[in-house]
């Protein structure tokens, strides 16, 4: 597996070189690394597919350098659209459009729709300049990760998911993301503005952008990446829990009876105190800050060996959806 360093002023070029040849390149994004491929040749991203263990109908999002760039998998933006893409690109917002005709298929799922994103990483921007140089147009990248498992905050986290399958893939480095949770996404393909996945923005951001109220998925929404009922789930049973039946649980566990060196089977994610034989974090008090930690916390617990994961539910402040989201997801079997 190559790790190209992002600070050294060469290493997009030679990624997107690895791109417009049809190979994958993993990439840091603000959001999540992502798994990348040009997103018109539909066999290189057919490789994305088979290496998350990922079902072809499953939409992919493509990633392009602006709103003038969207315009190679769209015939037309929809005002909405162009709303909330003017506010928050380059930004973590995924934004569904109906897909031009026989552009992008393969990314698309074989959906009508397809969803776009600009994201703001400087070295993600530089690595899309420096593709469309070459003549690729976007690139489709979900989440780094095996299919339904934690997304991946680091490149380190890249190469452990993938280091059996993908041994020569080429992992753009850019250190830690600094948002930790994937993009929102809004359907603006049907005329109205769906909320399909939450993220870092608000409803309140969202809907101030669209200019109407968010409207809530129902069976008829597009598919789209990472809205499956299970989701993001570390390999540790995660149970999501209230506050006040965390403390109860906590208080009956005969945690005198575990000796310091026993293996830790159990982890707590809690914003109280934690027990001083337990494997456990403190979740921030901020939830842009427990969000950029979130998938990490996970995957050293999962490092660590841990069998239970017992995560304290998230306040119920707007803020926090996203990582509610995500938690929920996780804990969904």
């Amino acid at each position: 597996m190559t790790r190209l360093d992002g600070t050294v002023p060469q290493a997009a070029a030679q990624a997107a070189r690895r791109l417009a040849e049809g190979e994958l390149v993993a990439f840091a994004t603000e959001t999540v690394y992502g798994l990348g491929a040009r997103a018109d040749d539909d066999a290189a991203v057919a490789k994305i597919f088979h290496a998350k263990g990922r079902p072809a109908d499953h939409p992919l999002i493509v990633h392009v350098t602006n709103i003038p760039a969207a315009a190679a998998f769209c015939d037309a933006l929809p005002p909405l659209a162009q709303r909330l893409m003017t506010t928050f690109w380059p930004g973590p917002l995924t934004v569904i459009v109906a897909r031009r005709r026989g552009v992008a298929e393969a990314a698309a799922g074989g959906h009508a729709t397809i969803g776009l994103r600009a994201p703001a990483h400087p070295l993600a921007q530089a690595l899309l300049a420096e593709a469309a140089a070459l003549g690729v147009p976007g690139i489709a990248a979900p989440s780094a990760n095996r299919y339904g498992r934690i997304s991946p905050t680091r490149a380190a986290h890249v190469r452990s998911e993938f280091a059996d399958v993908l041994p020569d893939l080429c992992v753009l480095d850019g250190g830690d993301c600094a948002v930790g949770i994937e993009s929102s996404i809004i359907d603006c393909s049907r005329g109205h503005a769906v909320l399909l996945r939450s993220g870092v923005l608000t409803r309140a951001q969202l809907e101030a952008a669209a200019g109407e109220p968010l409207r809530e998925a129902d069976a008829s929404a597009p598919r789209a990446s990472g809205t499956l009922a299970s989701h993001y789930a570390p390999r540790a049973t995660l149970r999501l829990m209230s506050g006040a039946a965390l403390r109860s649980a906590l208080e009956v566990l005969p945690l005198e009876a575990l000796p310091a060196s026993s293996p830790r089977r159990l982890a707590v994610y809690s914003r109280s105190t934690l027990p001083p034989r337990l494997a456990g974090r403190r979740m921030p008090d901020d939830a842009a800050a427990a969000a950029h930690e979130l998938f990490a916390v996970l995957r050293s617990f999962d490092d660590e060996g841990v069998q239970l994961i017992w995560v304290e539910e998230p306040p119920p402040d707007a803020a926090w959806d996203g990582v509610r989201d995500r938690l929920r997801r996780a804990a969904t079997r």
